[in-house]
């Protein structure tokens, strides 16, 4: 939430005369919160009033972006407008991708790194420290230049991105300085594109709109019981007829890293592997009458776990993040009354390897730690369903196994607080807000922007109700999902345009769970000024 210490003088009355009156240097007193200040009409960059700070400009208004930027000190001056004339400069070859980027945007010229300055300059620049949040940044628009510094690349990028979002709201960066940071480090949208398949434009797409709004991960659940939908080498029989090639998902993931986003991979296992066991049926789970268990793998066959595991190691080289999603759902075995009694091969294969009093969800638990040792072995950092982890039981999921926290509605279904006090880090797929289920089945409904930006936080992982803050630094921040449940139920495009508003509330929230400054009738019309 912007820092607003100018507010004070326009609220009381007191005329801006006073400022001028004040000790030291006032080009950067106080703050507010509103659209960005513009240079008198007819003059250009050199020309008309000099662009440096003076009592002559009034105090500065903080830039109007989604997600806001946190902090804005305002300053005197005609802020700064992009001219063809500017340049983008870097003091290190590793922003050129940022400059590049930015310069094509602005239509500016892209100079590579230069030491001397010249008016209308865009500075970009790494101040590398150690300790400092690598997405932070701080943007400075003085003196008819802009130079935005940050630890890492990532925040520079962001910095850019803030610079953008003003220049095509308000045709203008204003003066001051904007130090910005986000308060959650994952912020992602998960699509579904096993049960509905995604054209690569349509993805890249959305890696670009993801972008421009600080998101940092997008994840791919590639693999259900409908589909198999990414190229495959070690297992081509599985592959569907509608799917991605691998030169097509490493122009994504290439596009995706330009933008600081990860690319989270997902194939769910050992449930959701229809579109597996139809090209190997003999891996179907099956219960003690015979009868096959859709979507279910018989866990208790090595050869089950050498094709996932093969999969896993074939795909750590197409995705280089350092997120892996396991899934680890929803796995038909554990929804009977009595999995023992009903999968008596599940059950003697638990007892074999932990011991006379396992069970069918040790061996399940196993599972999950089979396949987070082999994504670990590529240094990944895993992640799985809530509803894969259990409580008690002799095998326990891995401590470093995250949680991706999605429902409250699985047997056996545990508070968050359960997951939370164990130490373990979540990461918040709430479905009350933040599901976007195609054709609404059973009882989910379309998601709206305006209930995730006035009722949810990071912190309401299940239903409505906040966990205790103390919490808070385990919760890793959150992802919009869209599932594909009823495919058909609407086009590509009308599925861009459902999750618009729903991923900006989403970011808006995930860069500050504080209480917005903006009402949501007034966010809404930002963003359509914003694109």
């Amino acid at each position: 939430m912007s820092v607003a210490a100018g507010a004070l003088v326009a609220a009381s009355g007191v005329s801006l005369g006073l400022w001028a009156a004040s000790d030291g240097d006032d080009a950067f007193a106080g703050s507010t919160a509103a659209s960005a200040a513009e240079r008198p009409a007819g003059t250009a960059p050199g020309e008309g009033p000099s662009p440096s700070p003076t009592r002559s400009y009034p105090l500065s208004q903080a830039p109007r972006t989604i997600p806001a930027v946190r902090e804005h000190t305002a300053g005197r001056g005609p802020g700064w407008r992009p001219e063809r004339a500017h340049r983008v400069v870097v003091d290190d070859p590793a922003l050129a991708d940022e400059g590049r980027l930015i310069a094509g945007e602005l239509k500016l010229t892209y100079a590579g790194e230069k030491d001397d300055r010249r008016d209308g300059d865009l500075r970009l620049e790494l101040n590398r420290d150690a300790g400092a949040n690598p997405e932070s940044y701080t943007m400075t628009v003085r003196g008819g230049t802009v130079t935005v510094g940050a630890p890492g690349e990532a925040g520079v990028f962001y910095g850019t991105r803030t610079l953008k979002q003003e220049i095509r709201g308000a045709g203008a960066a204003p003066e001051g300085v904007v130090r910005d940071e986000p308060a959650k480090q994952r912020r992602g949208l998960m699509l579904d594109m096993a049960r509905k398949p995604y054209t690569a434009d349509w993805i890249e797409d959305r890696i670009r709109e993801l972008g421009d709004l600080k998101f940092n991960e997008i994840g791919l659940h590639f693999s259900d019981d409908q589909g198999f939908r990414i190229e495959s080498e070690s297992h081509p029989e599985i592959v569907s007829e509608d799917h991605l090639t691998k030169a097509q998902v490493k122009k994504i993931v290439d596009l995706a890293a330009s933008r600081h986003i990860t690319v989270v991979p997902e194939i769910d296992s050992p449930g959701h592997l229809g579109a597996v066991i139809a090209a190997h049926p003999d891996l179907q789970l099956r219960n003690a009458g015979g009868g096959a268990v859709r979507g279910a793998i018989d866990i208790s066959q090595a050869e089950s776990a050498e094709i996932v595991d093969d999969l896993l190691n074939e795909y750590a080289g197409l995705f280089p993040g350092g997120q892996w999603h396991l899934g680890g759902d929803e796995y038909q075995a554990l929804v009977v009354s009595d999995p023992e009694a009903s999968f008596p091969g599940l059950a003697a294969a638990a007892r074999e390897k932990y011991g006379s009093g396992a069970t069918v969800e040790d061996l399940t638990t196993g599972w999950l730690n089979d396949r987070a040792a082999t994504v670990r072995a590529h240094d990944r950092t895993p992640r799985a369903w809530n509803d894969g982890f259990f409580r008690g039981g002799s095998v326990r999921a891995g401590k470093d196994i995250q949680v991706a926290y999605w429902t409250g509605k699985e047997i056996g279904a545990r508070q968050p607080a359960e997951y939370l006090s164990e130490g373990r880090e979540v990461i918040n797929y709430n479905d009350e807000f933040l599901y976007y289920v195609l054709g609404e089945p059973l009882t989910f409904v379309y998601p709206t922007g305006e209930r995730i930006y006035e009722q949810w936080t990071p912190l309401v992982l299940r239903g409505t109700t906040a966990v205790p803050d103390r919490y808070d630094d385990q919760i890793l921040g959150g992802s919009f999902a869209v599932w594909g449940d009823l495919p058909r139920a609407q086009t590509q495009d009308q599925v861009a345009a459902g999750i618009r508003m729903p991923l900006r509330a989403t970011v808006q929230k995930l860069w500050d769970p504080d209480q917005p400054e903006l009402p949501w009738t007034e966010f809404r019309a930002l963003a359509g000024k914003l694109g």
